[in-house]
């Protein structure tokens, strides 16, 4: 990986295949077996709740069920009792799999984010009108004889009304129809829908099955950096691939080095401040922006796991001991209110649209503060 800033350019092109057109999935075995157990058994839930972190491939189990039931039907579970497979892998090569890659299946609809008509930009939201869509979708009869399958990706990502519409759904369900569920925050959901969906549990993965992935996706990428990368992405392949390419890495030691002089009881390189702040204009600059303050939540919140834990898995040298000079410098609970407090304002800057050079002067300011702080 270049050795950049983090600028758009600085380093090669580094993404994971979209999940519907990933043939393999990894450190997921016991949700495969849960599926087709339940199939197996006769107990296939018309309703199925994928969760846990972005990036860990929860869409990519979503789009390998489809798969596997347009394929099998209901007998997808039962190829063990015939000494066949336990998983549900395909080639990327069968005409299946290609059809769904392409979005060409008649009886597979899957709901996203879509581009707003009048702004023409991405919806925060996933709508009610997307949902009644759905409500059509499972009144035609499956057009090659199987099941009507739907993937929402991802169900928390639905405003109030969308939600409530799903509900009805999920309350009533048609006949031959499965809904699957991508969620990366479950408790944002009605109780009601999570009380009438089996839930898989996804957890994140092993830090070397993340290094076998981005290895394999991104092999221009060091071993140190896939390590450091790693251990930033905390379990999702995702995140680590996301970081890689918008030199993730090469911004969190850049942050790391902004804040070392509060840990010497120093006071933040204004200079240092305002030359990060002069990129943040434009559109590139608003992805670098985003970056940063993920970044210096992330920072933050190692931190306070190293100040808890009494351990931490470093993603670059030294990181552990700047986290114990600068978290030795108030108490926990501060820290924990700053965490809180830098995200709220992240969300706002994005929302109202506020001066992104005051946002980070504003953020960096709130931890120069925290640090002053006695530890007593």
């Amino acid at each position: 990986m270049a050795k950049g800033n983090g600028a758009k350019g600085d380093t090669p092109s580094i993404a994971a295949p979209p999940p519907r057109e990933s043939a393999d999935l990894i450190g997921h075995g016991e949700a495969e077996t849960a599926i087709l157990d339940a199939i197996a058994g006769g107990k296939l839930h018309h309703a199925w709740l994928i969760t846990g972190p972005r990036g860990i491939g929860k869409a990519t189990l979503a789009y390998r069920f489809a798969r596997h039931l347009f394929a099998h039907g209901l007998e997808a579970g039962a190829a063990d009792m015939f000494g066949g497979s336990r998983d549900m892998a395909m080639s990327p090569e069968d005409p299946l799999f290609r059809r769904i890659a392409a979005g060409g299946h008649p009886d597979l609809l899957v709901l996203e984010r879509e581009e707003n008509p009048r702004t023409k930009a991405l919806r925060d939201e996933i709508v009610v009108d997307q949902v009644r869509d759905l409500a059509g979708f499972f009144a035609m009869t499956p057009a090659e004889g199987g099941f009507r399958i739907a993937v929402i990706d991802a169900v928390d990502e639905m405003n109030r009304n969308a939600a409530n519409a799903l509900l009805k759904l999920l309350e009533e369900p048609p006949p031959r129809s499965v809904i699957l569920l991508v969620a990366h925050a479950p408790g944002r959901l009605l109780p009601t829908i999570r009380s009438r969906c089996r839930r898989l549990a996804l957890r994140p993965l092993a830090e070397a099955d993340v290094a076998a992935i981005v290895t394999r996706l991104a092999p221009e990428v060091p071993a140190g950096d896939v390590r450091g990368l790693c251990r930033l992405a905390d379990g999702s392949p995702g995140r680590a691939l996301a970081l890689a390419a918008a030199g993730g890495l090469n911004q969190y030691r850049a942050l790391a080095d902004m804040l070392a002089p509060l840990a010497r009881r120093q006071g933040l390189d204004l200079k240092a401040v305002n030359a990060l702040a002069d990129r943040f204009a434009g559109r590139e600059g608003g992805d670098l922006f985003r970056l940063t303050f993920e970044l210096i939540g992330l920072y933050l919140v190692r931190m306070l796991r190293l100040a808890a834990t009494g351990s931490i898995d470093e993603a670059m040298t030294g990181e552990g001991a700047g986290m114990r000079a600068l978290a030795g410098s108030a108490r926990l609970e501060r820290w924990g209110e700053v965490w809180e407090k830098i995200n709220a304002l992240a969300a706002r800057a994005e929302a109202v649209n506020l001066d992104r050079r005051q946002v980070l002067v504003a953020a960096l300011g709130t931890i120069e503060r925290c640090a002053r702080a006695s530890a007593a």
